[in-house]
């Protein structure tokens, strides 16, 4: 009993040890953990008990900050990052419209997210994220925003037409490359949106 007992002891002390290679906010998946044992989900529950991690749900677990008044949240990025792994991710939504100026107003509970690799809503750390699988530059623009805002009039509260027309004004004020407007059009925009842009580029 008392190899027993002195085994665990070192077990444990082991297995502290190892966490405090643990990157203080950063949130983990559970097959990184692997790195530290060859069953990572045991590791996981481990130090989660001990406090070492905080579970954020999906698999994942953030190594926590401790704040004035507790563990601080992770930042949406690292929340992302650990979600889709190395796929490329860009946030659009209301937020991001509304700073354009074309008259959208309207603010969604939670961000959207343009990815390669996932299609849904997940709730994450305690925030809830929509995801969706399709095109978007690495590094977006206003004017590809903007074509984004076209696409989601109706979500964004918009109609049509007074997007139309707030467009036509922002390009006349130079508000906007008149060029990769159109390039951003042409890449990730219907044949409608390609049409709207074409018409306001002319008349602008």
């Amino acid at each position: 009993m008392y190899h027993i007992v002195c085994n665990f002891r070192k077990m444990s002390t082991t297995v502290q040890n190892k966490s405090d290679n643990l990157k203080s906010g950063h949130v983990y998946r559970t097959s990184e953990l692997r790195q530290w044992s060859e069953n990572p989900s045991r590791l996981a529950r481990q130090w989660v008990q001990s406090g070492r991690l905080v579970p954020l749900g999906h698999g994942l677990y953030l190594a926590p900050t401790l704040g004035k008044f507790g563990p601080l949240p992770p930042e949406n990025e690292a929340l992302l990052n650990a979600f889709l792994g190395d796929s490329p991710w860009v946030l659009t939504g209301s937020t991001f419209w509304n700073a354009l100026g074309l008259g959208s107003t309207a603010v969604f509970s939670y961000p959207w997210v343009y990815n390669t690799k996932r299609t849904g809503t997940f709730e994450l750390g305690g925030r809830t994220f929509l995801l969706r699988r399709t095109a978007f530059p690495i590094q977006p623009s206003p004017e590809w925003y903007a074509i984004d805002l076209l696409r989601n009039s109706e979500s964004a509260g918009v109609p049509w037409e007074r997007l139309e027309r707030h467009l036509k004004q922002a390009v006349t004020a130079g508000q906007f490359d008149r060029e990769k407007l159109w390039d951003m059009a042409l890449q990730f925009g219907t044949h409608a949106e390609q049409k709207a842009v074409k018409e306001t580029l002319v008349s602008a």
